[in-house]
């Protein structure tokens, strides 16, 4: 029900969104980035809207109507720091669709939506180490002031260590928005996997898993929408707020950080990827700059169909998130080794097939 719930709101609620997306000419125009744009027609944005309205009012529902959210691990400042913080995405992803803001003031609000998270108690204590037993992160820490006999405190590499996570897990999903329902199709996958993980024995939180189903339905509601030929576009606020909300639901469902890294494996290592080679070879800003280098688009290079490429990313984050829910921590481990040792062959194949394809 959760999941029919939120992805019936989404399926509404986006056409609602693309109608006055196109009315106010909130437009992806191919002719604004040719070197990167493979869509002919401009294609409305602000899809994110929609994902998020659908994933509050489902919350909400959940909250009020059908009180199945608190009682347990999940907090009343949990969901308002959701709330919160995806709504300043929100804003930010608006202001970038409508007026092409620079990079420098596009990080602004996603930077101020983390910081609310940890400011609502949302963070990274521990991580688990691979080779057995925890990493403390919440050594040192300083209390600012108590409220309901909570306290809100800094902690100072607990929130250092959300800060580059959420800005990671936010801008890869970003940067892999070039293909049609990508995002959106690897947020869903991933948005099971995180609700099989919180009901394992070992997590045991089926309020986290509540969140991961009403996220997964939000998501797949819109990617009706945006599967190719897409009708919309999920916008700057979208693309981020994918990869925002799984990095946050990651930290709630027990800092399941290695299964997260696979989910998002392969477009991380591309973000990786792309960051060095902006910086080192090319000498470019690593984020401002765009190009048609990214993984997705090397696929396309070769011949695949726009289907094909996406189908591709979609079974490998399957595999690897299925996997994940059948190893400890030391497989997880060994998982993302053959994670990275697939996206090194990948890479060789899909540059030697394209190289060929263009003699």
């Amino acid at each position: 029900m959760p999941l029919l719930l939120s992805a019936c709101l989404s399926l509404l609620i986006t056409g609602i969104v693309r109608y006055y997306a196109v009315k106010k000419n909130i437009l992806d125009r191919p002719e604004m980035e040719p070197k990167r744009k493979i869509h002919v027609q401009p294609i409305p944005l602000l899809g994110g809207i929609s994902i998020f309205a659908a994933f509050h009012l489902a919350t909400l529902w959940y909250t009020v109507v059908n009180p199945r959210l608190l009682g347990g691990y999940i907090l009343p400042k949990h969901l308002a720091t959701l709330f919160l913080s995806g709504l300043f995405i929100m804003i930010g992803g608006y202001i970038d669709d409508r007026y092409r803001i620079r990079f420098q003031y596009q990080i602004l609000l996603p930077l101020v939506a983390i910081l609310i998270v940890i400011a609502g108690g949302i963070g990274i204590e521990y991580i688990t180490n691979p080779l057995g037993g925890t990493i403390a992160l919440n050594q040192w820490s300083i209390t600012l002031f108590t409220a309901n006999d909570l306290p809100y405190k800094i902690t100072l590499l607990a929130d250092v260590f959300t800060i580059v996570w959420l800005l990671t897990t936010s801008y890869t999903t970003k940067l892999l928005d070039g293909l049609d329902g990508l995002v959106s199709g690897i947020t869903v996958i991933a948005g099971f996997i995180l609700f099989f993980l919180s009901l394992n024995t070992e997590i045991g939180q089926p309020e986290t898993a509540l969140l991961s189903m009403i996220l997964t339905g939000s998501f797949l509601g819109f990617l009706c929408w945006n599967y190719h030929p897409a009708k919309i576009f999920l916008g700057e606020g979208g693309s981020l707020f994918a990869g925002f909300m799984l990095g946050t639901l990651a930290i709630l469902s027990g800092a399941k950080i290695a299964t997260a890294l696979l989910l998002l494996g392969i477009p991380l290592l591309d973000l990786i990827w792309v960051i060095l080679r902006r910086l080192f070879i090319e000498k470019k800003h690593p984020l401002k700059t765009s190009d048609k280098k990214h993984i997705h688009f090397r696929l396309l290079d070769i011949g695949l169909s726009h289907r094909q490429a996406v189908h591709i990313l979609y079974g490998i984050s399957l595999i690897f998130g299925l996997l994940s829910l059948f190893v400890t921590s030391r497989g997880i481990l060994w998982l993302f080794a053959g994670l990275v040792g697939l996206m090194i062959l990948l890479g060789s194949v899909l540059v030697i097939k394209a190289k060929q394809r263009r003699t």
